[in-house]
């Protein structure tokens, strides 16, 4: 399909396209091969308005589109490409045709939005003082797919000195764009306890060691610590799952937590994560059991630099800043501490809630988006 100034028909045409053919973390082949087929077709658009359109694939089921101005440094634009093992039941005509799967996190129109923005660099080379890098990135939602393509090298083989990503956000009003300076989304940092005691009768309860009640008062003592932390700075722990024993009758010899904790600073995550350890373990040897403390590495909070932040108000008055950050996470944290970035939500005013397989938006917010990211890609 040739370039076309990009409109609400050819954004909702990408996105529902997309979101038909939904696949999850680097296993992408339908979805790699629509973004790919639609930048190559703007390749000779490019040329034919005095522009240059370079199509890569730097890492793994990654794909780049470097629109070069021959300057020293680009601008980046990054979009999200993989769905979720959800079986959707939002009741659109253009449902995912794969079972299992679904676009409820709104990476489709993530995508939309980038490819209406190719179009548009396509047709105006002449508006674009830098070159324009497109990173449509895999497994944000496993893995995080940008680690992989930070390490591939080609931000900096691109000369990329900025970043900037859209989230789709159901609970701003619809077509709005909102973010602040500084911390705004958190680190997330799976939390598993394993706690080990000694099985007996209960009718024989001295002769164990409890790991259910160990495990028990380890969450409460948590808990407590995490509330007093929470006065100083925004952060949460809560455990979803916890396992113990194998009767009713019998002292549990082992019991296990799995919980996640978020964060918005590296000094907070590592203290917290020292002292939750420090509460597994007094916690369990209090009651004669031990436990071992793990946690993942997960994904660093989403930073956005000050001073870009102040050079994106001034391309976006319309840009209204947020009280204070929220509690989810995601992978465009490893951009930004590769090089400056902003992170910005565009509100769908819907209210349903992301990965709720009932997820579903009015395309017509996008255009927000896409102008938006016509004046970002714009700065000098």
């Amino acid at each position: 399909m040739p370039a076309r100034e990009p409109d609400v028909a050819l954004l909702t045409h990408y996105r529902r396209d997309l979101h038909r053919i939904p696949e999850v973390g680097f296993d992408l082949p339908q979805t790699i091969s629509y973004v790919r087929q639609v930048l190559e077709g703007l390749v000779d658009d490019a040329a034919g308005h005095g522009g240059k359109l370079r199509i890569g694939s730097p890492s793994k089921s990654c794909v780049c589109a470097l629109f070069d101005a021959g300057s020293a440094y680009a601008t980046a634009v990054r979009a999200d490409m993989d769905a979720l093992p959800v079986a959707e039941r939002s009741g659109v005509s253009f449902a995912s045709e794969h079972a299992g799967r679904m676009h409820a996190c709104g990476h489709d129109g993530h995508m939309a939005l980038a490819l209406g923005l190719a179009n548009w660099l396509a047709l105006h080379p002449d508006r674009m003082s830098r070159s324009v890098l497109l990173v449509f990135e895999p497994a944000e939602e496993t893995t995080g797919g940008a680690r992989c393509v930070i390490e591939s090298g080609v931000l900096a083989r691109c000369g990329v000195d900025r970043i900037f990503g859209f989230h789709l956000w159901p609970d701003l009003p619809k077509g709005s764009i909102a973010s602040r300076p500084g911390a705004l989304l958190a680190a997330s940092n799976e939390v598993n306890i394993e706690i080990a005691g000694r099985a007996s009768h209960i009718a024989k309860a001295e002769l164990g060691a409890d790991a259910l009640e160990a495990a028990a008062r380890v969450l409460l003592a948590s808990y407590d610590y995490v509330r007093k932390l929470q006065k100083t700075e925004p952060c949460l722990l809560k455990f979803g799952r916890m396992q113990a024993g194998r009767v009713r009758n019998q002292i549990a010899a082992a019991s296990r937590l799995e919980g996640s904790l978020r964060s918005f600073s590296e000094t907070v995550r590592d203290h917290s994560e020292d002292e939750l350890r420090c509460i597994a373990s007094q916690q369990a040897e209090a009651l004669g059991c031990s436990a071992q403390t793990d946690f993942s590495e997960g994904y660093p909070p989403v930073i956005n630099d000050a001073a870009l932040f102040g050079l994106a108000t001034e391309a976006l008055p319309e840009l209204s800043e947020l009280a204070r950050p929220l509690l989810i996470s995601d992978d465009f944290a490893w951009y930004q501490r590769k090089t400056p970035g902003v992170f910005l939500l565009l509100g769908t005013g819907t209210g349903i809630p992301l990965h709720s397989d009932e997820f579903r938006f009015d395309e017509s917010v996008l255009s927000a988006g896409l102008s938006a990211y016509q004046r970002l890609v714009c700065l000098p």
